[in-house]
């Protein structure tokens, strides 16, 4: 039996979360502590689980192998450490925090105690993506020239994100530091660290954060990855293009489960069955991990990388200019 504390309901994750946790056989949510005490309240009544108000008694609890960090991003470096030192393994939602430093100084903390660790990158489970880094790898675009990733929604211009998220105190940044986060760890996944970050943010919606945003990066071979999010398109499929030397790639939410590849042999639809099934979505990725005693494929040096490139995207659109990675 894996036990879970769930820690706060701030993100919109959060609910999720918990309730793939109790969904999985021989996982159990035994207790939930919120930094908001009606809010944790109503979700452990609604979990049929403890509620606790010291985050202190949570992790000395015997009855808590594991937590899921849900907080207010300005809130991770405090919890994440605070478990990591009570020996519990920790999963989180992403941005690990706001800044490399910050970051690093959590990661130390891990590797150090060496409690399990699991950040959501959702995208990297994805069957597609595993497939498209596969053949990356194996040559079948030559060299890599450039890349474009795509992820946005409407929550800004349809309302339906929470105002918090607007809250850039507690957030760090709006779209990109939030969902613009899947295509950044996506960018680093199949095409590495770069060494220059030009950002060019924009506030549609007039909420109080970015919420239509562009990042262009730069490595040093001279190859261009292009990450684009944002709170205010509707519809907008997320997709990703990769580009070569001896073709392309594509994959696309308005052709589900397939990539095309197009060389000078011709354009090839790889299906689905083709390409297999990918990892298991994060939080069962993360119970998986625990029950077979095996590191997280998203590891602490991932999650560091993901901070250092969000402080980067969002110092280069403060100052309006390219910056150093």
């Amino acid at each position: 039996m894996i036990q879970v504390a769930l820690l706060s309901k701030w993100h919109v994750h959060s609910e999720g979360y918990g309730n793939e946790f109790a969904s999985i056989p021989d996982v159990k949510v035994t207790v939930i502590w919120d930094e908001d005490p009606v809010r944790g309240k109503e979700w452990a009544e609604k979990m049929n689980c403890d509620y606790e108000p010291s985050l202190e008694k949570v992790l000395a609890r015997p009855d808590v192998d594991a937590v899921s960090v849900g907080t207010s991003t300005n809130l991770h470096k405090e919890v994440i450490i605070a478990a990591a030192k009570a020996g519990k393994a920790v999963f989180t939602e992403k941005v690990l925090s706001f800044t490399a430093k910050e970051a690093e100084e959590i990661a130390e903390v891990l590797r150090e105690t060496k409690v399990p660790f699991l950040i959501s990158y959702p995208f990297r489970t994805r069957g597609q993506v595993l497939y498209m880094k596969k053949l990356i790898d194996e040559g079948v675009l030559g060299q890599v020239t450039h890349m474009r990733v795509r992820d946005a929604h409407d929550g800004a211009s349809s309302g339906w994100l929470p105002p918090t998220f607007f809250d850039v105190k507690q957030c760090g940044g709006g779209a990109m530091m939030d969902l613009g986060a899947h295509p950044m760890y996506l960018c680093l996944y199949l095409m590495g660290e770069p060494a220059k970050v030009t950002s060019v943010f924009t506030e549609m919606a007039k909420k109080g954060a970015d919420d239509n945003c562009v990042s262009i990066l730069e490595y040093e071979n001279g190859a261009i990855a292009v990450s684009e999010t944002g709170f205010v398109s509707k519809r907008s499929p997320f997709s990703i293009e990769m580009n070569g030397t001896k073709g392309s790639l594509t994959m696309n939410d308005l052709i589900p489960g397939e990539l095309i590849l197009n060389t000078d042999e011709g354009v090839r639809h790889i299906t689905a069955e083709e390409i297999g099934e990918g990892l298991p979505h994060p939080v069962p990725l993360f119970v998986e991990c625990l029950r077979e005693n095996k590191p997280s494929p998203f590891t602490v040096e991932d999650a560091v990388a993901l901070s250092r490139l969000m402080e980067a995207a969002y110092r280069s659109a403060a100052e309006k200019k390219t910056v150093a990675y």
